[in-house]
């Protein structure tokens, strides 16, 4: 669809022009936050450090205390690697009549410590996710609101979108050098006329489903089994007659994910089979795939550029493609019980996903806020 291929050339473009591969990091924020969190883990044995686009050198570091320093600072937010350098001075002399002329010492040689994401919480209740969530599909729980402008629609002209929704992992172990884990998931998402009078509630989508995760390094892996139902707004049912559909069913889904270049660009696909079927006439089986692209820019501190696109066909629709185009920013300190804060402009074409909408083509642009529970930086 050539407007789809333009907006998302556009959108690349303005968020992603040529750039160094790291972004410059805010020293000052690293080095404060560093320093409280090796005060609170050290106290008064706490080394101490400096940072440098990102690097965090710690100086004179017992090697006893080396990998619990490190497990602390591998907790700053926009910390690219922690070094630790052994402070070496001129050795102590004795008097002499005629001073020695002063050799430099050997320059310290920095000892690179690598460390790994955080720590992955397991257990029962384990904090945080192994799969990320899906940026640019319009149907992931997560708590969203969003204005969309539909494009030459008979039916609306502005919509207002909301979302409310979650990823609950309720026990993670470690299996194969990685993690698995099984959950719940849960998301009701809501579209009203913002151009009636009482901003009528147009249309609700109820969404429940057992998930199983796995992940490994740069992969991912969820496989849901899920209910959803659709259902008018009463007064938006009242005030146009329409015929409303009673439109439910289950369904299995698995969806593969892999990371690139250091988790700037990630890619993933899946499908799914639809089960207990209303009406009973529709046709199973769906397809996903999709990637996101976020890159810290030099020139853009403490917010990282996102773009993402997600493409989804029903077996329904005649395999015809629904595309989802987001773009904006992540705010990286703007963190609500966890959840990452991103603005996004929305671009939408295809089947709408609103259920009781189901065989409507549509189009329509937006802006959206969106929190989502985990995932990485």
């Amino acid at each position: 669809m050539p407007t789809v291929h333009a907006a998302l050339v556009i959108l690349l473009g303005i968020f992603f022009p040529l750039a160094p591969a790291h972004a410059a990091t805010d020293d000052g924020f690293v080095r404060g936050y560093a320093t409280a969190l090796l005060q609170q883990a050290l106290g008064d044995a706490a080394p101490s450090i400096r940072v440098t686009d990102g690097v965090i050198q710690v100086t004179a570091a017992p090697a006893a205390d080396r990998e619990r320093i490190a497990a602390v600072l591998a907790r700053v937010p926009g910390a690219v690697r922690v070094e630790f350098v052994d402070a070496a001075g001129p050795a102590a002399q004795a008097p002499r009549p005629v001073p020695a002329p002063a050799v430099p010492p050997e320059p310290a040689q920095p000892v690179p410590v690598i460390f790994a994401p955080e720590q992955i919480e397991t257990g029962f209740l384990p904090g945080g996710l192994i799969f990320d969530p899906l940026l640019a599909d319009p149907r992931w729980p997560h708590f969203s609101a969003a204005l969309q402008r539909y494009i030459d629609d008979p039916d609306f002209g502005v919509i207002g979108a909301v979302s409310f929704g979650e990823t609950i992992p309720l026990y993670r172990q470690s299996l194969l050098g990685g993690h698995w884990e099984v959950g719940l998931q849960a998301g009701v998402f809501a579209i009203f006329d913002m151009e009636a009078d009482s901003h009528d509630l147009v249309n609700a989508d109820y969404f429940g489903a057992l998930t199983g995760a796995y992940s490994h390094g740069a992969f991912q892996a969820l496989g849901r089994i899920f209910h959803q139902s659709s259902h008018l707004g009463d007064e938006f049912l009242l005030r146009t007659r329409t015929n409303r559909i009673n439109l439910s069913y289950e369904a299995v889904d698995l969806k593969l994910s892999y990371h690139f270049f250091d988790r700037v660009l990630r890619l993933y696909a899946g499908g799914g089979y639809l089960f207990h079927t209303d009406p009973s006439s529709l046709k199973p089986w769906t397809t996903q795939a999709g990637f996101e692209v976020k890159k810290r820019l030099p020139f853009m501190p403490n917010v990282t550029p996102v773009v993402a696109m997600d493409v989804q066909m029903q077996e329904e629709n005649g395999w015809s493609a629904n595309y989802s185009v987001r773009a904006g920013l992540q705010f990286d300190r703007a963190r609500i019980l966890g959840r990452r804060l991103l603005v996004m402009l929305e671009y939408f074409s295809g089947h709408s996903p609103n259920g009781q909408f189901y065989k409507n083509k549509i189009d329509y642009i937006g802006l959206g806020a969106h929190f989502y529970h985990g995932g990485a930086d």
